[in-house]
């Protein structure tokens, strides 16, 4: 079938295309396997693989061309330059979310210039990977980290412990944990369910990704006219909200945060596609 690195390379790259996957999967795939980073990996194009690396690769190339994702089959996904731990109890964290991050420090720096401490929470934390980057780029946040879900919260804690993270996680739903507890903060940052509950989707995301996690009902904004209720609750009187939102739903949240915050700076931010994906309220 194939010996060298380059071989394989090309029979993954056939193989997975043949099976509607990313071609570029299979490299991702070999780096893990091989423990390589790209330099290296091109760099030993023509080396010849041991039988445990071939039976390894071949076995992960056909996971993946069953749906599995590829972060599900090496345990990881990279954010902010950090590997978080990631298996099918949490949303794998996308690129896009990365800039969410980004302009909560933007917009946290410009609001809150010269106060500290800051409390943060962020709602639905899945693998953590907001609320442990904010975590250790902002030293001055003091950061609560909120999931539904018991099983979502562990893989966060162990990603929290490995990244040496300050992050106190609590379960429950929403911000119920914080206004049951009379906690007011200053920053509320989530990424939650919104996508429409008749949406298709690829099957690597639809069978291996948690429901929980993806929709958000018959429009995807549930989730976020669940917050209009519950963050008058828990912000102080200068705050910050920032949200993910799907593409084409950054008016309609707008929108909600203007009604339910008249006095805010409501702004809805495009990501790097060009897609609206962010929403800030300065309050």
């Amino acid at each position: 079938m194939f010996t060298k690195v380059y071989e394989a390379l090309n029979w993954a790259s056939s193989f997975l295309e043949e099976a509607g996957r990313e071609a570029k999967a299979g490299e991702l795939l070999l780096l893990h396997i091989l423990q390589q980073n790209r330099t290296q990996l091109f760099m030993n194009m023509r080396e010849e693989l041991s039988e445990q690396q071939k039976s390894a690769f071949i076995e992960a190339v056909e996971l993946h061309k069953q749906g599995i994702p590829i972060q599900h089959i090496i345990g990881y996904e990279e954010f902010y330059g950090r590997r978080f731990e990631v298996n099918p109890e949490v949303l794998i964290p996308r690129p896009e979310t990365e800039e969410l991050v980004i302009g909560v420090i933007e917009r946290m720096n410009m609001h809150f210039p010269n106060q500290g401490p800051l409390e943060l929470v962020d709602v639905g934390t899945g693998s953590g990977a907001i609320a442990i980057t904010l975590s250790l780029e902002a030293s001055r946040l003091n950061i609560w980290a909120t999931d539904i879900a018991n099983s979502s919260l562990q893989v966060a804690i162990r990603n929290a412990e490995k990244l040496e993270a300050r992050v106190t996680f609590i379960q429950g739903d929403l911000l119920v944990p914080l206004i049951q507890a009379g906690k007011k903060v200053d920053i509320v940052v989530s990424n939650p369910p919104y996508i429409p509950n008749d949406e298709e989707l690829s099957v690597v995301v639809k069978d291996h990704e948690p429901h929980r996690a993806l929709f958000g009902g018959n429009d995807g904004l549930d989730f976020y006219r669940r917050f209009m209720e519950e963050l008058p609750a828990v912000l102080k009187d200068r705050a910050m909200v920032a949200f993910e939102v799907g593409a084409g739903q950054g008016e309609a949240v707008a929108t909600m945060l203007r009604n339910t915050f008249p006095h805010a700076s409501v702004e809805v931010k495009d990501d790097i596609n060009g897609k609206d994906r962010m929403v800030y309220a300065l309050i």
